[in-house]
């Protein structure tokens, strides 16, 4: 969603005659689109300033100056703590106050110090989009912002407020302009994804199901993805997109965070381990090739070592694609932050590596099970290497083979004949005569 907000920002100001630059050191304006979820992402933040206040100096010197802003979730979190340990920082704002970009610099520009942080998705939502300018291959879209889950560990709701859904007609609309710009694939965002819920103009509901289906029917779009997704919220309208749309891919991910009740009811995420394993088999049984990925915390206060073994069972029975796992972190103004029975870094670590081995070992055995098969791959980009470039397969794998750049954008079909951990590799399919054993 960042990556989707930065893209609007630049949106917003190039009506004011700013552009994308290659470095800090050339940019009038420098702006730092920030992450507040796990501690290690906020504290980085602060060490970028650091680097930046150097050459803001410099430029200062010269009569040259450059204004520089941080965005995002820690700065809707943080904010004056952000100018206590970083006073040369000009504007702080929240993630849902971009739209406001132009008169923040303004103000700046007349020596005024900025703070927008409130929450107003559905103005920012209502900008144009930019429509002079090619698209990626791959595309992101935000359908969705906010959570109401209020999961003890989080800060989503304190930093992107409740839940807001944007328009279906709007949604259809900007995925129609990023198709013109070249896009075949779109991926719709949300913190809570497939709660998405919106009311069309005739008045009627529309789930994330029912807008993949509308979605589906735009030309030239061929790949629709979502995330992230909460299992309270696999619907059978969403079900029924996976079973009959062939443009919605065969991977969904799906945090279910620990595999433990005991530590799934302290972390409110109002689901059990059996719930999550039931919402696993409705959709293997939508589509049976469906890979699974998933977000897992370990040392969440109070885990004990009977509640991680019970992680490390649900782990083995549904077998990951892949997956992405953390240690607790104790994020400021969440409930988890003062729970008693903080289980001690040692711990965590110590049980993090233990499901990584496991979770490494099952995309490991995902993977090879592409060797000598044909999969659908949707070029994206130059690889490392001259003549090699680099797309996903339908279920989200990075594919490296060697072909023209004339393919770029275009969907190929690669017979695989390599596999390491993260990626596939392997060559273009091209006996016309011989059907592919796997088609996406």
């Amino acid at each position: 969603m960042n990556v989707y907000d930065s893209a609007r920002m630049a949106d917003v100001l190039a009506p004011h005659g700013y552009r994308s630059v290659g470095s800090p050191d050339d940019a009038d304006l420098v702006i730092l689109n920030t992450c507040h979820i796990r501690e290690k992402a906020a504290e980085k933040v602060y060490s970028e300033l650091g680097r930046l206040r150097k050459i803001k100096t410099a430029r200062d010197k010269n009569l040259n100056p450059m204004l520089i802003a941080v965005g995002g979730c820690v700065a809707q979190a943080e904010g004056e703590e952000i100018w206590a340990r970083a006073p040369w920082v000009d504007i702080v704002f929240g993630p849902q106050t971009y739209h406001r970009l132009p008169e923040m610099l303004a103000s700046s520009q007349r020596k005024e110090a900025v703070f927008h942080a409130e929450f107003s998705a559905e103005q920012k939502f209502d900008l144009p989009l930019q429509i002079n300018t090619s698209a990626s291959t791959s595309e992101y879209l935000t359908i969705q912002e906010g959570c109401n889950k209020f999961c003890t560990f989080c800060v989503v709701p304190y930093t992107r407020g409740e839940e807001f859904s944007r328009p279906s007609r709007n949604i259809l609309r900007e995925a129609s302009q990023l198709i013109a710009r070249g896009a075949r694939e779109v991926t719709l965002l949300g913190q809570n994804v497939n709660a998405y819920l919106s009311i069309d103009e005739y008045g009627s509901k529309i789930s994330l199901g029912e807008l993949l289906f509308q979605l589906a029917e735009l030309p030239n779009l061929e790949r629709i993805r979502y995330t992230t997704s909460h299992p309270r919220d696999m619907h059978k309208e969403l079900l029924d997109a996976h079973r009959q749309l062939p443009e919605v891919m065969p991977y969904v991910h799906l945090p279910v965070q620990s595999g433990s009740n005991s530590v799934l009811t302290d972390m409110n995420r109002r689901h059990t381990a059996d719930d999550y394993r039931h919402a696993i088999d409705q959709l293997r049984t939508a589509r049976p090739d469906i890979a699974i990925s998933s977000d897992f915390i370990v040392g969440f206060p109070g885990e004990s070592e009977a509640d991680f073994l019970d992680t490390l069972t649900l782990v083995r029975e549904v077998e990951y694609a892949q997956a992405y796992s953390f240690k607790y972190s104790a994020r400021p103004g969440t409930p988890a932050a003062i729970m008693r029975k903080q289980v001690s870094e040692d711990e965590k670590k110590a049980r993090l590596a233990e499901l990584q081995n496991l979770l490494r070992q099952q995309q490991i055995s995902f993977n090879k099970k592409f060797i000598g098969k044909t999969v659908s791959v949707l070029l994206e980009r130059h690889g490392r290497h001259n003549g090699q470039l680099v797309g996903r397969s339908p279920h989200m794998q990075m594919v490296h083979v060697n072909a023209s750049d004339s393919l770029l954008g275009k969907l190929v079909q690669v017979n695989i004949d390599g596999v390491d951990k993260n990626s596939l590799s392997g060559h273009l399919f091209t006996d016309k005569f011989q059907q592919p054993k796997v088609t996406n």
